[in-house]
């Protein structure tokens, strides 16, 4: 980060190195990802409600669409941050744009969700990728060995932007194929620009900037079992709430250990699956915070769903968060027992539902997903430690 009598309001922007020593996040990346947080939460609020109200389908369906805008700009961002973060005024300027684009999106979420009305989502979205295709201009422009790169970035995404806009013209089942047709375009963006020339993103960067959202996403996990809590202990404690409360607490518990427990960076070869794949764990985790909530509501009677419905509504997000965690931070690496574990673990995670007190059964279940692949990790660990410990004695 530049001193403040060092920044300057515009420097060239020069693509950075990809093995740039203590590369870390940046105090306005950190501050654009809280300003994340709140269309983040308004999405999870809103499934919460869909579920409750029994429009499962049109929940869900809205819900990934949403969160779709919301990954997908971030997910730009944070990329291009990597290769070119000049940390200048322009810059800074043109995030803080961005910014606000995502707190537009935040404010058309309930109209999105309600009517399918997704005008103001896709202003918002309009901003931040305007915002993008400015920063990719400049990199053109400065950075000649990627301008072809950069180049195909700006019209690609101007294109697309096109076709997001005239979608809100259509109307019926068309809109929705139609919808599912730009994601595609939106996705291949990177894949045409990229066949120029890599980007120099920087691998350890990407993967503390994931893991920070992946910290974000759990905070709404976190702040459900809180306020299950909160019931639990201001309605005459009631020991159920206070029960469900706890098994949320150790759910997320478990979410995190499961992500954070191995070192996992995306590699040039496998990169845009290792990006892609994170839509899954982003919107999974977010929504377990939800389901969380179902559950709460459901316990007090503010819901009438079926306790197949409520035990449901935690367990499909857990089970997809811990299917993606385990294909992108264990099946690349792991092997035996150790790559089983997980698998086994989300079969009996979505049988849960099938018998009572679901949300404790899930917590139980994905605590011992944990424990087992902790003590496999652990002893593997200390197998392969002792047996080059006596090569390293005879070298002696």
């Amino acid at each position: 980060m530049t001193t403040a009598s060092g920044r300057r309001w515009y420097r060239p922007m020069r693509a950075r190195s990809s093995t740039e020593a203590h590369r870390a996040s940046t105090p306005l990346e950190l501050f654009f990802d809280l300003c994340f947080v709140v269309a983040v939460a308004q999405a999870a609020v809103l499934i919460e409600h869909a579920v409750e109200e029994h429009h499962f389908g049109h929940g869900i369906r809205s819900y990934a669409m949403v969160f779709f805008a919301i990954w997908w700009a971030w997910m730009n961002f944070t990329w291009f941050s990597s290769a070119y973060d000049s940390d200048d005024d322009v810059f800074r300027l043109t995030v803080l744009v961005a910014i606000v684009g995502a707190l537009i999106i935040a404010a058309g979420i309930p109209r999105a969700f309600d009517n399918d009305d997704f005008l103001i989502v896709a202003i918002g979205y309009s901003v931040m990728r305007f915002a993008n295709v400015g920063q990719w201009i400049r990199a053109a422009v400065s950075d000649p060995q990627h301008r072809r790169t950069a180049t195909r970035y700006a019209i690609g995404i101007v294109v697309v932007q096109v076709g997001w806009w005239l979608l809100l013209l259509v109307h019926g089942s068309g809109f929705y194929w139609l919808f599912l047709g730009l994601v595609v375009a939106e996705l291949l963006i990177p894949v045409w620009a990229e066949r120029t020339g890599m980007t120099e993103w920087h691998p350890g960067h990407i993967a503390e900037r994931y893991g920070l959202f992946t910290l974000i996403v759990l905070g709404e996990a976190v702040l459900a079992a809180s306020l299950a809590f909160e019931s639990g202990l201001g309605s005459g404690a009631d020991a159920e709430l206070i029960w469900l409360a706890a098994a949320g607490i150790i759910i997320v518990f478990a979410m995190w250990w499961l992500y954070f427990d191995r070192e996992s960076m995306p590699k040039p070869r496998w990169s845009f699956l290792w990006g892609y794949g994170h839509y899954l764990i982003f919107s999974s985790a977010a929504a377990v915070g939800a389901g969380v909530a179902v559950n709460v509501v459901h316990r007090t009677g503010e819901a009438h769903i079926s306790d197949l419905a409520a035990g449901y509504a935690i367990a499909i997000p857990v089970a997809v968060y811990t299917v993606c965690v385990w294909g992108l931070h264990f099946l690349p690496h792991e092997r035996g027992l150790l790559l089983l574990t997980p698998p086994v673990g989300v079969v009996l995670i979505l049988l849960a539902p099938l018998v009572p007190a679901t949300p404790q059964v899930i917590a139980v279940l994905l605590a011992l997903v944990v424990a087992v692949t902790v003590v496999l990790t652990r002893r593997a660990l200390a197998l392969s430690t002792d047996e080059s410990y006596p090569q390293a004695e005879s070298s002696d």
